[in-house]
């Protein structure tokens, strides 16, 4: 037995659930929309209520809603309500970055957060809540009209608010996340061609950029996505474009090519025989060049091209993914060794990360595994965490808000 066919372990999985859904819920911001909470799980009026994060958490009281959690669906509603409305641009169309009361402060159009719209929006539609099939119809048209590039089979980065303008960047971490909102609104629409499209973006991130570069992950391009290795060697700790090889997305990526693999055997289309084993290497690159690393245990953010630690601080959200991508992978192949990991990175999630006392995850300690504020303050979202307790408990596919609509939680 292992933990994850263990039934002890996974009501503690429920538990953990629960009380990250409680901690989020103080998040919501009367406003419209939800904010980022400090460590004392109130919201932080410094910061904007941002739409990667409003999204983000709309997804998560969804999955909540769609467990029986009484009160999730009102929550979820609420972050509909905003996407709809507080941070639409009823004007050009699509969605503002940032708001603030009713003052837009960041109008940029970000593929990364058009694509949160779209998981959001799938998984409100999966707990049936009201508004949720308009908003997922308008986001996917946006996505294929604005950011969709047919001919790099990709997906752009981000524009001005009136859709001019085209930023000389192009990002693999808006792309990754593409791929999993794709994959969530096929399972809602029967739509194939997303499917096919995460399939694209899959096999030249992972299959080409990924296995061409000793599975260290270029991220960051320009617009012909050339790969710009340098690109913030001078700013490495970015919180969304770092320096270098970033491990947790390593590890991400491994879970997803298994559930995109998965996903499209279940819909009747041929999955590359690429997929276990690229997924297979990115882990182990991962966890090779990124675990107990430097003389204490710990997964650090990135790498250099050579495989060697820049920054060294363990963030919460890369060992949520190092905990879905073992599960994804024992459930995928019955290797030991992945139960033995999935096992090793929840104890040192409990004993490092949780916050017993303020609740929630500390989302960035230092190489002492102390608390640390250097990439990311406060406690932001719930949204890795929650997944994290969710994965191991269903199966590799459909998406987390498709499975439990189909009573897949065991």
């Amino acid at each position: 037995m292992t933990w994850m066919t263990n039934p002890a372990h996974v009501r503690w999985l429920e538990s953990e659930t629960d009380r990250l859904l409680e901690f989020g819920a103080a998040s919501l911001d009367p406003r419209g929309g939800f904010g980022w909470l400090g460590e004392d799980g109130t919201l932080d009026p410094k910061h904007d209520v941002e739409l990667w994060i409003t999204c983000r958490m709309t997804h998560c009281f969804s999955l909540a809603a769609l467990m029986g959690r009484p009160g999730a669906g009102a929550l979820a509603d609420h972050g509909i309500d905003a996407l709809r409305g507080r941070l639409h641009d009823d004007t050009h169309g699509g969605w503002f970055a940032a708001v603030d009361g009713d003052t837009v402060t960041k109008d940029v159009k970000e593929a990364y957060g058009h694509a949160f719209v779209i998981l959001a929006a799938s998984s409100a539609v999966m707990a049936g809540r009201p508004g949720a099939q308009v908003l997922l119809d308008e986001a996917l048209e946006v996505h294929a009209s604005r950011f969709w590039d047919e001919e790099a089979g990709m997906s752009r980065e981000a524009f001005a608010r009136d859709w001019s303008d085209i930023e000389d960047y192009r990002g693999v971490n808006a792309n990754m996340h593409t791929v999993e909102a794709y994959m969530a609104a096929a399972d809602v629409t029967g739509d194939k061609q997303l499917l096919q499209r995460a399939l694209r973006i899959t096999e030249r991130v992972v299959h080409a950029y990924a296995r061409e570069n000793d599975w260290r992950l270029p991220e960051h391009f320009d617009a012909q996505w050339n790969p710009l290795l340098d690109y913030n060697e001078e700013q490495p700790a970015h919180p969304f474009r770092p320096y270098g090889a970033t491990i947790g997305h390593l590890l991400e990526w491994a879970r997803l090519t298994l559930q995109l693999g998965s996903s499209l055997q279940q819909s009747g289309l041929a999955r590359p025989d690429w997929m276990l084993e690229d997924a297979r290497h990115l882990y182990a690159t991962a966890v090779s060049e990124g675990w107990n690393v430097d003389g204490a245990v710990g997964f650090v953010y990135t790498v250099d091209w050579d495989g060697k630690p820049v920054v060294r601080e363990r963030m919460h959200w890369v060992t949520a993914e190092a905990i879905g991508a073992a599960a994804a992978l024992y459930a995928s192949t019955k290797q030991a060794s992945y139960a033995e990991d999935y096992r090793r990175w929840w104890d040192y999630a409990a004993e490092f990360h949780f916050d017993r006392d303020g609740g929630s995850w500390w989302h960035e300690l230092g190489t002492d595994n102390t608390v640390s504020r250097t990439v990311w303050e406060g406690k932001a979202d719930i949204y890795h965490a929650v997944q994290a307790t969710l994965i191991p408990r269903l199966p590799v596919s459909p998406a987390l808000a498709a499975s439990l609509a189909a009573g897949n939680l065991h």
